[in-house]
């Protein structure tokens, strides 16, 4: 059967199309098999490695802040590049970057628990710099590169919805399958070597694991080996498995990569594009019109809470699925159940946001959320049989309040930059941008930081592992994780809710004055950028 011919625009490109779009969603997912990752960061080091609270929180800062100012420094670098690559420079870094994260993503997770605090810090701070620095390499032209591969606005729109679905495929499949398998619940096996597999905590004997703390009778083969600590099975971390199972994603990652570089077709010069989030934004100026700039301040506000809560419980969440639930393993598919809602509103996106506003209609969410996150409180104080239950009710509502804002997050930034000509004359999408980005990536520096040295004040000790934590210390991290996720709604709130001054009225009063007519479909093609 003869092939049909390919449709060709006006320059001689191929017709935009499904091949795009499928191709650039791939993109988004070569991404987040390494984003995926940094969840697994703080877990690795604080239980694996057994690296100081105080230290790790220390070293996280500094490698997050990095990461927030490593984007302009890189992106500005590939602005000026104006080489003629032979796949085009967009893709030509994508290229490099995607190579770089086949092994750089696996280098944060070498698994050298007995070496000196000085190497390890040496480890930690060494494959963190390389894998961001990739990863950038990687990120940054892949979302610029949505403005060359087509000029039309719709199709634009459609891009990056479907970059979105990449997102979040790139992001759930980890999530739910990684946790099964880096950790594993301890049976007794019967053999004499049993006891090598556990890393005995400080303050314990062997003998205490060869009998069930909760009837004193000596453990038979097959039977669930229980912490004395807080008679929940044993979970270990398997550090081999984690580098492993990095260095499988890098795989998957570059895979993905190739598979969109290979069909996705520049139609645009790359030369006339500047990349989206570089721009230069330390200038004083243009630094004090941002802070003057309500939209861009109560949005960035708001996306810091989103970070500073529940990507900061992340860490605390799987210290207390693994001492107060012993479900470590099951942690990501708990996870993933309770936010499944949000992906509920993407079909109803458009209708919402015409009917409501986007303002109106986040701030309502995040009134949803609180109410979730004082759910959420309610679980520490019920008995552990219904504890998950009730947990998991409270992440479900939270997860709903989330939903429009999550689907709408960037199109309030896009307003914000309108906001920015509107008031000042001067659209400025990349100091905007540069600046949004850079809070949100210090709000993930510093937050997993501040949680760690609570964790500590709570009295996780890293040298008892997951193992010897005291049944009160499981106890604090529910409070933890419940605190952070209320913590997170209520920022989220303040910061859409009253320092985010664009409701749907006033939208609409500067899309007259700027001569544009924002309709359901000019709002939608703005969601999930």
């Amino acid at each position: 059967m003869a092939k049909k011919p390919v449709k060709l625009d006006d320059k001689g490109h191929r017709k935009f199309g499904m091949r795009d779009k499928l191709a650039y969603a791939a993109g988004d997912f070569g991404c987040n098999m390494s984003f995926a990752l940094k969840g697994t960061v703080q877990t690795f080091w604080l239980v694996y490695m057994m690296m100081e609270t105080g230290l790790l929180s220390l070293l996280l800062l500094l490698v997050q802040i990095w990461d927030a100012v490593n984007d302009p420094l890189l992106g500005t670098m590939i602005d000026n590049d104006k080489k003629n690559y032979k796949r085009g420079k967009f893709k030509q870094y994508i290229f490099v970057g995607a190579c770089g994260l086949l092994v750089t993503g696996a280098a944060v997770f070498l698994p050298f628990p007995n070496a000196p605090v000085v190497i390890k810090a040496m480890l930690f701070i060494l494959g963190y710099v390389l894998w961001d620095a990739f990863y950038t390499i990687a990120n940054v032209p892949y979302g610029s590169m949505l403005s060359v591969i087509t000029e039309d606005i719709g199709e634009r729109a459609q891009l990056s919805t479907w970059r979105s679905v990449g997102s979040m495929i790139g992001g759930m499949i980890p999530g739910m399958i990684l946790p099964m398998i880096i950790w594993q619940k301890v049976t007794y096996d019967g053999t004499t070597d049993f006891l090598s597999k556990i890393e005995i905590p400080d303050g314990f004997d062997k003998s205490q694991f060869l009998t069930n703390p909760l009837t004193g009778e000596a453990y038979q083969l097959g039977d669930k080996v229980l912490s004395p600590a807080t008679g929940k099975q044993v979970e270990i971390l398997l550090g081999d498995r984690v580098f492993i199972a990095a260095l499988i994603m890098g795989v998957l990652g570059f895979i993905a990569f190739m598979l969109m570089l290979k069909n996705v077709t520049i139609r645009v010069d790359e030369n006339t594009v500047k990349t989206t989030e570089t721009e230069k934004f330390n200038v004083i100026k243009a630094f004090g019109k941002f802070l003057r700039n309500r939209p861009a301040v109560g949005a960035t506000i708001a996306a810091m809470g989103m970070f500073l809560g529940m990507q900061s419980a992340s860490t605390a969440n799987t210290i207390m699925f693994a001492t107060y639930f012993g479900q470590a393993s099951m942690s990501g598919v708990v996870q993933i159940i309770g936010f499944l809602p949000m992906f509920i509103f993407m079909p109803f996106v458009k209708k919402i946001v015409h009917k409501f506003g986007k303002k109106e209609a986040s701030v309502a969410g995040t009134i949803v959320s609180m109410i979730g996150g004082v759910i959420m409180l309610i679980f520490p104080m019920v008995d552990r049989s219904v504890a998950l239950l009730v947990y998991m009710a409270g992440l479900i509502v939270f997860g709903i309040g989330m939903g429009i804002y999550t689907c709408v997050s960037w199109a309030m930034m896009g307003d914000a930059i309108d906001y920015n000509e509107w008031k000042f004359g001067t659209r400025e999408e990349g100091t905007v941008y540069s600046l949004h980005s850079f809070f949100r990536k210090l709000a993930q520096g510093v937050g997993p930081s501040v949680v760690l040295l609570i964790m500590g004040a709570l009295g996780y000790n890293e040298k008892l592992g997951t193992i010897g934590q005291s049944l009160e210390t499981s106890h604090n991290m529910c409070w933890l994780v419940a605190g952070l996720y209320l913590f997170s709604a209520v920022l989220q709130f303040v910061g859409l809710a009253l320092v985010y001054n664009l409701d749907k009225k006033t939208l609409a009063k500067m899309s007259a004055d700027l001569g544009r007519d924002v309709t359901a479909d000019d709002a939608s093609s703005k969601v999930a950028e």
